[in-house]
């Protein structure tokens, strides 16, 4: 389902994510030639999707408000969750090899994004060398990322799982201006065992023994760590 509510122009400069999603280090002049880039913002409700497993590629997607989970069916026909994405990240990478995207993008909660089309990062991108490197910089990113999910899922156990995810969300947050040990989980248990290769009861029976032992208060979806450093022991050889 898309939404249709009346599009809003924007401007990169004037965005407080821009470090975020934006190349550093661009010159008054460079920066206002990028302001053309972004050709609206799209506001989508909660469990909405921003672009469908098989849509034709048109455009890159900078998360302005809001979290999103992209997923892809598995063999057996499951919802897998691929990833989770929040404010300041670019999401619509997959569809550049095939001119197709190949997965959905799933709003987790209401959620904003400035649409920028792939055309136009290809022209800009002539005009700015900055904005090509930036945009190479965040696939190899997007490589590395899926590597780390791999080694995530073949070699550790479920309490180092969840350990990474945690970690690397509060810190993803953190760089944000959210705090460094609360967040406010916006997928469900569920949706965090899908992506870490775990049932939805080891998820929860795996927070219930982190609660045990000091390590974090969870409270529904509120969830608070009390001891970072036991998670990041957890991860040393």
């Amino acid at each position: 389902m898309i939404c249709n509510k009346p599009s809003i122009q924007v401007a990169c400069s004037n965005c407080n994510l821009r470090e975020l999603c934006m190349p550093a280090g661009l010159q008054p002049d460079e920066l206002k030639r990028i302001d053309g880039l972004v050709s609206l913002r799209r506001r989508l409700r909660r469990r909405e999707l921003l672009f469908h497993n098989g849509e034709k590629f048109t455009s890159l997607y900078a998360i302005r408000t809001g979290v999103f989970k992209t997923r892809v069916a598995s063999e057996d026909g499951r919802d897998q969750v691929t990833g989770f994405q929040m404010a300041g990240e670019i999401m619509g990478l997959d569809g550049i090899v095939n001119e197709f995207h190949s997965c959905d993008a799933v709003a987790l909660e209401d959620a904003e994004v400035c649409v920028i089309p792939f055309d136009r990062i290809e022209a800009m991108s002539r005009e700015v060398p900055a904005l090509q490197r930036h945009v190479h910089q965040i696939m190899s990113r997007e490589i590395v990322r899926e590597h780390g999910v791999m080694l995530l899922l073949g070699s550790m156990r479920a309490e180092e799982r969840l350990a990474v995810f945690l970690l690397n969300l509060v810190q993803r947050l953190h760089a944000r201006g959210f705090s460094r040990t609360e967040v406010l989980l916006r997928m469900s248990r569920e949706e965090i065992g899908s992506y870490l290769g775990l049932k939805l009861e080891t998820v929860s029976r795996t927070l219930s023994k982190f609660m045990d032992d000091g390590i974090l208060e969870v409270r529904q979806r509120h969830l608070r760590i009390l001891d970072a450093g036991a998670l990041q022991r957890m991860l040393s050889p």
